[in-house]
């Protein structure tokens, strides 16, 4: 790969995070599309997008509780519930807990995976914390 190509592909990734860390947590208008203006299940799907991201990220977090496979797997599920409640960078962040387990082919935990998950968390609680906000 030619240098120039290496530092333009360095810039995207670094564009796309800066741009993931200034998206919002929750895109209410999907939301309310994908509910169809119904409240209460606005309501209802967050408080279990809350509730399952909890779940699934502490199962994630645990460096021995669970094989990689099943570390893609938490994460894919993850991906697709907060994609359903707009959760984006939730959602992004997830995607690359997905690559970075499925990139390794020594089947261990791995720093790339730890940093991962930890940008998960922290999308994770931003979005949790505007849910906590809108869900009185």
């Amino acid at each position: 790969m030619l240098a120039a190509e290496q530092g333009n592909e360095t810039t995207a990734t670094e564009s796309a995070s800066e741009h993931c860390r200034c998206e919002l947590p929750l895109d209410l208008v999907h939301l309310t599309r994908q509910c169809q203006g119904d409240a209460e299940l606005e309501d209802s799907l967050l408080r279990l997008f809350r509730r399952q991201a909890r779940i699934l990220t502490a199962q994630l977090s645990s460096p021995h509780a669970t094989s990689l496979e099943a570390k893609v797997d938490l994460a894919h599920k993850l991906r697709g519930s907060a994609l359903a409640v707009g959760a984006r960078r939730v959602a992004k962040a997830a995607a690359l807990v997905e690559d970075s387990a499925q990139s390794h082919s020594t089947r261990e935990w791995s720093p790339a995976l730890a940093q991962a998950i930890a940008e998960l968390e922290s999308a994770l609680d931003e979005a949790i914390s505007e849910i906590d906000r809108i869900c009185r």
